[in-house]
């Protein structure tokens, strides 16, 4: 028997093996959490048949018989289980339908039930959903944002969780995507010689992800780009510079870093002990990719995150920006203002106030700011005095009838707004004694 016939009757053995296996039930995929009591039960009855089809892949079967279990026995004691094998049932179905039905069962199930042990094992399953369906640092990143978000919700929310250490390494893959894709943002603005918006962007990204396997390059390019900027610029660099030496003794911007503060007189710092550890711990255990590996990595939409680090802890809140430090921004000038070509760097203090209008000078800082000066309103209009309500007259007294003594426009109306205010009191019409004497001649002859 050659070499051959004796690999291909291996082989069929092998997969002869495997089929038998398969029939006989081994390759059964076992429940996570089952219920270990002996009880006979009716409602116990229902689950253990539902976990039973969750086992074998029927889960629509068991969704049924789980529903069932619900609604007839609502105060059974096997409820909380019951909702959480639902939504098993649909994780375990896979799919992009199936896993958000899954994501809102186990996010019901966690508001229901907070306090049970299986609370955190929900929450690693809905960060799980986001996981699975993350993309590449050069596509879509919602997923891994959500899963960032997920695993960040796992260790506040459940920190004595069994779950904790497996939700910070899948943490640090998720941030190692996710700040690959700032890294490659901030590469090309380094590239196409915007300092600017690589400063910006690599800023971000050493201080939301500092275990990211390219931290020290992204720390590199931004003090390259800091220089870029002039000698105003220097003491920036050097303190970047200084963070490589300390916070990256194993990376090869090291030396680099240490000849620019060497040529800038300034203090070289010594390496953290905790930082060198790290490093060391990863340079040991970081997985190698073959050459097979590579290549088809090329076809896949899933992340490479064989290069994430094994050691550390990742970022839970965002950092907070020093600007009462004294840190200061940075924001372009323009090109003649450099007294060259492109752009000048120009540091700017940290602020939350609204920026001013271009060619409008910012507001002095003070110690104590007063409120602002409201401005000053016109004095409201005072209505008119009014004058003692006329006396009716006799029509024999030659006086102007009532309606006509006063021209004092009613108060609350435009007309009295409009009025000027005076403090005399309106002038009262005089009768014409003249015209009176008349009056009285033509009454007395028509008599």
């Amino acid at each position: 028997m050659t070499i051959r016939h004796r690999f291909l009757f291996r082989l069929l053995a092998a997969l002869l093996a495997l089929a038998v296996l398969s029939g006989c039930g081994i390759r059964r995929k076992k429940y996570e959490t089952p219920i270990a009591t002996d009880s006979r039960q009716p409602d116990k009855t229902l689950f253990d048949k539902a976990v039973n089809d969750i086992e074998k892949s029927r889960y629509e079967v068991a969704r049924l018989t789980l529903q069932t279990l619900i609604n007839t026995y609502p105060d059974s004691e096997y409820l909380a289980k019951a909702k959480l094998a639902i939504a098993d049932a649909w994780y375990r179905q896979g799919g992009t339908t199936a896993l958000a039905q899954a994501e809102a069962e186990y996010k019901d199930f966690i508001t229901f039930f907070p306090t049970m042990a299986e609370a955190g094992e929900a929450q690693l399953k809905v960060a799980m959903i986001h996981y699975q369906q993350m993309e590449k640092a050069n596509r879509d990143a919602t997923h891994a944002r959500r899963a960032d978000d997920e695993f960040k919700q796992l260790l506040l929310q459940f920190p004595n969780s069994p779950f904790v250490e497996e939700a910070k390494q899948r943490l640090r893959e998720v941030q190692e995507v996710l700040a690959q894709h700032e890294f490659d943002v901030g590469q090309q603005y380094f590239i196409k010689g915007n300092p600017r918006a690589a400063i910006l962007r690599l800023k971000d990204l050493t201080e939301q992800y500092p275990n990211f396997s390219q931290a020290d390059d992204a720390l590199w390019m931004m003090g390259q780009s800091f220089e870029k900027g002039g000698k105003d610029f220097q003491p920036k660099a050097a303190e970047v510079y200084a963070k490589i030496v300390s916070d990256y003794p194993l990376s090869d911007r090291v030396e680099p870093a240490k000849e620019k503060l060497k040529e800038w007189k300034l203090p070289v710092p010594d390496a953290k002990p905790e930082m060198y550890e790290r490093q060391k711990y990863d340079l040991e255990h970081m997985e190698r990719r073959g050459f097979f590996g590579r290549a088809m990595s090329a076809f896949s939409k899933r992340p490479d995150v064989s290069t994430a680090s094994k050691a550390g802890e990742p970022v839970l809140l965002p950092a907070e920006r020093p600007g009462d430090a004294g840190m200061t921004d940075v924001r372009a000038a323009p090109a003649d203002a450099a007294g060259g070509t492109g752009i000048r760097l120009e540091a700017v203090p940290l602020s939350t106030e609204t920026p001013t209008q271009p060619g409008q000078p910012p507001a002095a800082p003070t110690a104590t700011q007063p409120p602002p000066a409201t401005p000053a309103q016109p004095p409201a209009a005072q209505p008119p005095a009014t004058p003692p309500p006329a006396q009716p007259q006799k029509p024999d007294s030659g006086g102007a009838p009532a309606e006509q003594a006063t021209l004092t426009p009613p108060a609350n109306t435009p007309a009295a707004a409009a009025a000027p205010s005076s403090d005399k009191p309106t002038e009262q019409p005089q009768p014409n004694n003249k015209n009176a004497k008349k009056k009285k001649e033509k009454k007395k002859k028509g008599k």
